[in-house]
């Protein structure tokens, strides 16, 4: 039978920042743990020990696709356990990475589908350089000339500008997404469920099984037979679910190692890690 595939978001959902430890694990009996992420001879991101053991098996007996919002170079900036997947999605689905380089004609594909069906990026830029405040904005972003995303103080950030720029960019085609200390506008057409059922396409998988933990990995959740969200993120604020999607209890690194004891055992696997 064919191997299942499984499509998983990164940041917040496999892989954790210390930010991410420092709010979702306590210092009594916290679990040893895997630096998977190095930037600028800095430990970025890390996994459990048990999460990387059970991303091995997983690799073995699924195809397991990282899905991120990442651009590119930020994706490759990461060292996963187990075998190098074949296929990656970064930018939200602006690029499907075959064998660590990106499809042209699906990056192709989907910028002719953003030239037709939702505002142009720099409209959005410039509404964000015009609206934000410089007291909370750190940085502007533009992300593989897809999207864009500000880097802000998360304390000193107004919701009600949250909320009036979602509405502003819905009326345009793009959604807005709070994650962490960044906030993104996403062209609604860019999604990482297309991205996915390419993929499924190119293997010839019947089964798609999907976790996430953002307003972006929504769509990838709807797609998938099978999905799981953990207990902390925008999903889990919204008290977002679906019929075939599991709401788990797990906050933070375990609920990344939760996520993938439930991919193992839905692939075909053990899961006994």
């Amino acid at each position: 039978m064919p191997k299942a595939l499984v499509a998983s978001d990164l940041d917040r959902t496999l892989i954790y920042s210390s930010a991410a430890l420092a709010l979702t694990m306590p210092d009594a009996r916290a679990p040893r743990l895997l630096c998977v992420e190095v930037h600028e001879n800095k430990p970025l991101s890390y996994m459990t020990e048990t999460a990387a053991a059970l991303l091995t098996e997983l690799g073995d007996i699924a195809h397991f696709v990282p899905t991120t919002t990442r651009t590119r170079k930020q994706y490759q900036r990461i060292n996963l356990p187990g075998p190098a997947p074949e296929y990656a999605i970064c930018a939200n689905g602006g690029h499907l990475l075959v064998d660590g380089v990106s499809d042209l004609d699906w990056h192709a594909h989907v910028k002719e589908r953003l030239a037709s069906e939702c505002a142009p990026l720099e409209e959005v830029r410039e509404h964000l350089e015009a609206t934000a405040d410089p007291l909370w904005v750190r940085k502007h972003r533009v992300a593989e000339d897809l999207f864009v995303y500000l880097v802000v103080e998360r304390e000193l950030l107004p919701e009600e500008w949250v909320k009036s720029l979602a509405v502003w960019a819905e009326n345009r085609g793009w959604t807005v997404s709070l994650q962490g200390r960044k906030i993104y506008a996403v062209p609604k057409p860019l999604t990482k469920s297309a991205a996915v059922r390419e993929v499924a396409r190119r293997t010839g998988a019947v089964l798609t099984l999907a976790a996430g933990d953002s307003l972006l990995d929504a769509d990838l959740l709807l797609a998938a037979d099978r999905g799981w969200r953990p207990g902390h993120g925008e999903l889990a604020e919204a008290d977002w679910t679906a019929p075939a999607i599991t709401a788990l209890p797990e906050r933070g690194v375990l609920a990344g190692e939760r996520i993938l004891r439930e991919f193992v055992s839905a692939g075909g696997g053990r899961g006994q890690v």
